[in-house]
């Protein structure tokens, strides 16, 4: 009887030893984001977050790292490329420089408004989702900015009031509009504009309604003029090593959670748009159409920096746009 006792209780230590079940084990991944926790599209990412967690049964557990706290903006493609983090959201455009295809949503008055934004995004995802093959990423899903608006500490009535403005750029391409217009182009990124327009360092940027209303702009600036230059687009991006080591029915609600988030992001994102526009005002801003005169010498631009894109993108340009105006 004592050695069947002692047995027992030996077994009974070997269990409590053994490592769970593969089935219980618990994956991690990082998720960076440049933006704040309030802004619409880190709202989003949490949603999705969230959904996966539930849809795997808490085997695959997303933290997101809001506001640049993580990574700074421009670090976080690499850090996903790298696996330093496992997933994470880019700004389309910021990767130009590494490929002239992603400026494809950044080209002045290509698209202007949602619909055609989803167009020009339909013809684009092809080349795009090689692309980050070629780098080790997959790309998950990508939701499109309020249009672009410009931001002025004074009344804009031509290109000219625009000459020697310190202008932020966040983007190849808004660097290249600043310098067409005669501005001075000084690059700052999301989580550093509110201290850049505080200290005077710019007083002026094209952005989204959304940017203005996360850092209180009307605090700094007081004119904002309705452009609808472009709609920019965030994409969240994972690392193919990572996803690859998840199992089939993992990778399936990854999946199929980040096709609900593109859908309830572009659809945030319309809902949205107004409202921003109408917090500017109500915050004393004067949102204006830009005038019949500015508004062409604007299109001007934007038909130069579309030649400008299509040259740098060579073959794959020409394919998008072609499939765009198709």
């Amino acid at each position: 009887m004592k050695r069947t006792l002692l047995s027992t209780a030996a077994a009974a230590a070997v269990l409590l030893l053994a490592p769970l079940p593969a089935a219980q084990a618990q994956t991690k991944w990082d998720m960076p984001m440049a933006y704040p926790a309030t802004n619409f599209h880190t709202i989003n990412a949490q949603k999705f977050a969230d959904a996966v967690k539930a849809g795997t049964g808490g085997k695959l557990v997303i933290t997101i790292h809001a506001n640049a706290s993580l990574f700074k903006a421009n670090e976080i493609k690499r850090a996903v490329q790298t696996g330093q983090a496992q997933i994470g959201e880019v700004l389309m455009v910021n990767l130009q420089n590494e490929d002239a295809v992603f400026g494809a949503d950044g080209v002045p008055f290509l698209a202007t408004d949602f619909k055609e934004s989803k167009k020009l995004a339909d013809a684009a995802k092809p080349v795009v989702e090689k692309k980050l093959a070629a780098w080790g990423m997959n790309l998950l899903y990508a939701v499109p900015w309020p249009p672009q608006g410009i931001y002025a500490n004074k009344e804009l009535n031509s290109l000219k009031d625009m000459e020697g403005l310190k202008w932020r750029a966040y983007s190849p391409a808004t660097a290249r509009l600043g310098e067409l217009v005669k501005a001075q182009p000084i690059t700052i990124q999301a989580a550093e504009l509110s201290q850049a327009l505080a200290t005077g360092k710019v007083n002026s940027f094209v952005s989204s309604g959304s940017t203005g209303v996360d850092t209180k702009v009307w605090e700094h600036l007081k004119y904002f003029y309705d452009t609808q230059a472009w709609l920019p687009k965030n994409m969240v991006v994972v690392n193919k090593a990572a996803f690859d080591k998840l199992d089939k029915a993992a990778q399936g609600v990854v999946t199929a959670e980040a096709k609900k988030a593109e859908a309830a992001g572009w659809a945030e994102s319309e809902k949205l748009t107004k409202g921003y526009l109408d917090t500017l005002a109500k915050n004393g801003m004067k949102v204006l159409p830009p005038n019949a005169k500015f508004k062409q010498e604007l299109a001007g631009i934007g038909k130069t920096m579309t030649d400008e894109w299509v040259k740098s993108a060579g073959a794959d340009g020409q394919a998008v746009v072609a499939a765009f105006r198709k």
